[in-house]
């Protein structure tokens, strides 16, 4: 499972945030990486994500968010959804979904934004979860959502992406089993 740049390749996602508050969800399928079930001699395989790198811009736009904008939200990557469908547009998700206490998310990031008319700048975001290069998050369902648990309304649309730093693993049955048991809600 070591981080080699030969092994490594990117995948991203995105989601549109409106001005209102509440849950926007989109979902990564993975099903061409993993395979959970070994045949054969052939092992099964995983996804180890060793880094996660999340961006705001303005909507439609490669700008930044505008200076005057107001607005907080939290966003993560989560395995196998941890956040249903049905939340998307709800107000706020369950307890301990979107924090470093789910074994389901593999990082996060805060966003703040404090604009004002007079162009104050904004406090951009940081990560409060993150794997590494030595201790991957290995990914053994179908998909990962991207989830932004928006607090406070951002005062104009934009658009979140998380690129996934990625390899796919083999893995052996012991190792396969605590990873399935660990990514089930």
């Amino acid at each position: 499972m070591a981080y080699t740049l030969k092994d490594v390749f990117y995948l991203d996602t995105s989601l549109a945030t409106t001005t209102g508050d509440g849950i926007g969800v989109a979902a990564l399928d993975l099903s061409a990486y993993i395979d959970p079930i070994a045949r054969g001699k052939s092992k099964a395989t995983g996804l180890a994500v060793y880094k996660v790198h999340f961006d705001i811009s303005d909507d439609g736009s490669n700008d930044p968010v505008a200076a005057t904008t107001n607005g907080n939200f939290r966003v993560g990557l989560m395995s196998n959804p941890g956040v249903p469908a049905a939340a998307v547009g709800a107000a706020s998700m369950d307890s301990n979904s979107l924090n470093a206490g789910n074994p389901l998310v593999i990082a996060g990031s805060d966003f703040v934004f404090g604009g004002t008319a007079a162009g104050d700048p904004t406090q951009p975001f940081f990560d409060w979860l993150s794997p590494s290069k030595e201790v991957p998050y290995v990914v053994v369902r179908d998909s990962v959502i991207l989830v932004a648990s928006i607090k406070v309304a951002m005062g104009a649309a934009s658009n979140i992406y998380a690129r996934l730093e990625c390899a796919q693993v083999t893995l052996d049955q012991a190792t396969l089993n605590q990873l399935l048991r660990t990514q089930t809600v």
